[in-house]
């Protein structure tokens, strides 16, 4: 293999995602019914036309009583997507299914062999040393306290999460947690998510393969409005809806993306300021938090995804433990990673 002062970023590097969500499914039941979960009704989307106001900030110029008088003569109508319970059911189901796949850490695409090795010496020595029991914590964790289910999850009177391994189709094990006793801001949990969290470490390491179903159950309250995904439209020609819902056929449902940035955000080792307090973020490669505008791994201060790695593997300088797990959880969420042209 060549000396590491010749080593140089592959140009092509991509890593398959490890953890693999479908389409999250949304339905509507009683909670007294949560037993027989195939009984329940899919949420259809639907459309409704609203009447509203002038409330958006005005410019300096349009801030003339007269003109805001004529501006609110005119209706600000708008049509948008809504999908709600029945008025005879008080409970929301989230349904999807979970692969988690071996090989974390091995390139789908590499054009450096001498690069490959030396990655492959670098994830295999992680594994030796550490394993995939913190990570695997992690995301067992946010699957039992519900976090994927977004909006949806507050307010909601109490929520109830099943986790099955499938065998061959059949259900080899059920884990059933209540979501509000697990922290969205810590991993501080029990003996049951260790046991999930056990299984899903495994199938990280590639011993077996490993399918799970979710089932989530919020009791929001009869008739009450739940949120599906929101569409992002491009072409704003193409429809007058101001709001736009996901939906897979005529059933309500939650991205794959979103439900794998939720049970991706376990990211607790970035830079904070000292007032700051905003709990784990989601593992991407510049620590990007969209809500806020703000990305928390600067390549300045050497603590984003491609300076941690690169030090690693071309300088032979080993990041800290926690830092590991999040060049580790980086590649378990995949992407593509090679040099800049």
């Amino acid at each position: 293999m060549a000396k590491n002062d010749a080593l140089k970023t592959a140009s092509v590097l991509a890593f398959e995602r490890k953890l693999d969500p479908s389409d999250a499914l949304l339905y509507a039941g009683q909670w007294s019914q949560r037993e027989a979960p195939d009984t329940w009704r899919p949420i259809e989307v639907r459309e409704k036309s609203v009447r509203g106001t002038i409330s958006n900030r005005l410019k300096a110029k349009d801030q003339d009583p007269t003109k805001l008088d004529a501006a609110i003569e005119n209706p600000n109508l708008q049509t948008v997507d809504v999908a709600t319970l029945p008025h005879d059911t008080d409970t929301l189901m989230a349904r999807f299914t979970l692969r988690v796949l071996g090989g974390a850490g091995v390139p789908s695409a590499c054009n450096n062999a001498d690069y490959q090795e030396k990655l492959k010496q670098v994830v295999g020595g992680y594994v030796e040393q550490h394993g995939f029991d913190a990570l695997a914590r992690r995301y067992a964790h946010n699957l039992a306290n519900g976090r994927f289910l977004w909006r949806n999850r507050v307010g909601a009177e109490t929520v109830e999460v099943q986790v099955r391994q499938l065998k061959q189709g059949d259900v080899a094990k059920t884990w059933t947690f209540d979501a509000f006793k697990l922290s969205l801001r810590d991993f501080e949990s029990g003996k049951e998510v260790s046991e999930l969290a056990d299984v899903m470490a495994k199938a990280l390491e590639g011993e077996r393969h490993l399918l799970l179903e979710v089932i989530a159950f919020a009791r929001v309250g009869a008739g009450q409005e739940i949120f599906p995904s929101q569409e992002l439209i491009l072409d704003r020609g193409r429809g007058d809806k101001s709001k736009t819902l996901y939906r897979v056929g005529d059933v309500a449902g939650i991205h794959s993306q979103k439900l794998g940035n939720a049970i991706r955000t376990i990211d607790t080792w970035y830079p904070q300021e000292a007032d700051e307090d905003l709990g784990p973020i989601a593992v991407e490669p510049y620590g990007s938090v969209t809500t806020q505008g703000k990305a928390y791994r600067q390549p300045k201060q050497k603590v984003d995804f491609y300076n941690l790695l690169d030090n690693w593997l071309l300088k032979d300088k080993v990041p800290e433990n926690e830092q590991q797990h999040f060049v580790m959880a980086t590649l378990i969420r995949g992407g593509v990673f090679g040099e800049a042209g």
